[in-house]
Order: C-alpha cells, then sequence, then structure tokens
C-alpha cells in the first residue's frame, strides 16, 4: 500500500505538469507603431492595401485568426493612427487591447503584455508577428506551436539561407561564411509570456534595444528552438515586397 502511495505521490508532479500544459494559451502581439519612411507611403505601410482589399496588417491577423487555438491579440499602434481603428478587427471579438506603440519595436511589444498581465499565465504563450509579414501561412503558425510547445523558453520561424555569404573583414578580406547553421530569423516569435517579459524589461534596463525578442532572450542566456518555415514569409520593406506579397497571396 505504502508503495503504491509512493509512486502516486511522486507522479503528482509530472500530472501536475502534463495538466498546466494543456492548459496552456496562445495570444498573438501585433506591434504596429512604425511609420515606414523607407516606403516613402503617405500612410503607415501597414495599413497598405493589397489587391485581395484586406490591408498588410489586416491580412496578418486573418490568417492568424484561422488558427484555433489563438485565444486574442494585443496590437500595439501609434496616438495617431486613426486606421487600425476603422479596421473590422479593430471591432473583432477576440481583440484583447489596443495598446500605445513605443519608440521601439521592444517598448511596443512591452505595452502590449502589460495589456495581458491580467490575463496570461506566466507559463501561457506570446506569438509576436511582424505587422508587414502578410504572407505567413497558417501551416508555419501550426508548425511553430507544435514544434515548440514542449520547450521551455520558446522558439522562432526562421529560413534557411540558401545564397553564399560573404565576410568582408576589417582589413579587407573577404571570405564565405558557412551557411550550414545560419538561418534568416521571421516571426512569429513564440515565448512563454513571464521569460518574455522578463527579457524585454531586461534589455531595456541595461540599454539595450534588441532587434527582436529573440535576441532578448538569447541576452538572457537561454536556448529556444528554430522551426524552419516558408521564405516566402517576407517583411514589406519596399514597393517590390508588395507586388510579391501579392503575388504569394494569391
Amino acid at each position: 500500500m505504502s508503495l503504491l502511495y509512493n509512486l502516486c505521490h511522486s507522479l503528482n508532479p509530472l500530472l501536475e505538469t502534463i495538466s498546466s500544459m494543456k492548459n496552456e494559451k496562445f495570444y498573438l502581439v501585433i506591434p504596429a507603431g512604425g511609420k515606414g519612411h523607407r516606403m516613402k507611403s503617405e500612410i503607415p505601410k501597414q495599413h497598405i492595401k493589397l489587391e485581395n482589399t484586406l490591408t498588410i496588417i489586416e491580412q496578418c491577423i486573418k490568417t492568424f485568426l484561422e488558427v484555433d487555438k489563438i485565444s486574442g491579440y494585443v496590437v500595439a499602434i501609434s496616438d495617431d493612427d486613426m486606421l487600425f481603428k476603422s479596421s473590422d478587427y479593430f471591432k473583432h471579438s477576440k481583440l484583447i487591447s489596443v495598446v500605445k506603440g513605443g519608440k521601439e519595436r521592444i517598448n511596443s511589444v512591452l505595452n502590449a503584455l502589460s495589456a495581458l498581465d491580467e490575463i496570461a499565465k506566466p507559463n501561457d504563450w506570446i506569438l509576436v508577428h511582424d505587422s508587414v509579414r502578410p504572407c505567413i501561412n497558417r501551416i508555419d503558425i501550426e508548425k511553430l506551436i507544435k514544434e515548440t510547445s514542449s520547450h521551455t523558453i520558446g522558439g522562432i520561424l526562421a529560413a534557411s539561407i540558401v545564397d553564399t555569404i560573404k565576410d568582408i573583414g576589417e582589413n579587407g578580406k573577404i571570405s564565405t561564411v558557412d551557411r550550414k547553421n545560419l538561418y534568416s530569423a521571421q516571426t512569429p516569435q513564440m515565448f512563454r509570456f513571464k521569460i518574455l517579459k522578463e527579457a524585454l524589461n531586461n534589455a531595456i534596463n541595461y540599454g539595450n534595444t534588441a532587434t527582436d525578442e529573440s535576441q532578448a532572450i538569447e541576452n538572457l542566456d537561454h536556448s529556444f528552438k528554430i522551426v524552419v518555415g516558408s521564405s516566402r514569409n517576407i517583411k514589406i520593406t519596399n514597393s517590390d515586397d508588395i507586388k510579391l506579397a501579392n503575388y504569394y497571396l494569391q
């Protein structure tokens, strides 16, 4: 009897962990406070309309909402952004909050996480996605979730480097970099709520803005999972990218 009791007692932590993992929720965060000056557009590039009549940010949100596991989303926009407020996705039932975009991406994401303080649990998942990556597909989102959900920290979508990479040294000498272990980071980037918030606060406190969430995670010496996604998951930077996005979204 005592053997059975001890066995059950030792299994309890494992069962509790499994149970909590089953109850983990997934939230989408979209930092969209940028002005897109490089596009030389009259409006921020995330609000440019695609040929399918959706704006770039609307196309992003639409795809994520096709994934049943996404419980809700938070969008960070600039104070003077009236365009998102006229979107159907500003009125969507899964919109949790619209928060103020910060000076840098990292500030926008932190503001969005603060809006989840009363909702998200420490081990819940946050998927941060660029507002100008409209070609993300449902299959890659679900692949990231499936392959990362058992990880203690998280993971990111990334594309394998296929081009030959050259490095110009300080002395001007050119060398070829081994691309076997090189990847181009994409979004979404998916990390546990508590860890992500800690990493972003750490980056700000030490004056390191971090170009993306994964770099902030790296600064805490955490490792994470790389999940290879589609090379079509492009980031809109110029007008040629919009043409390419329209082609991919046909």
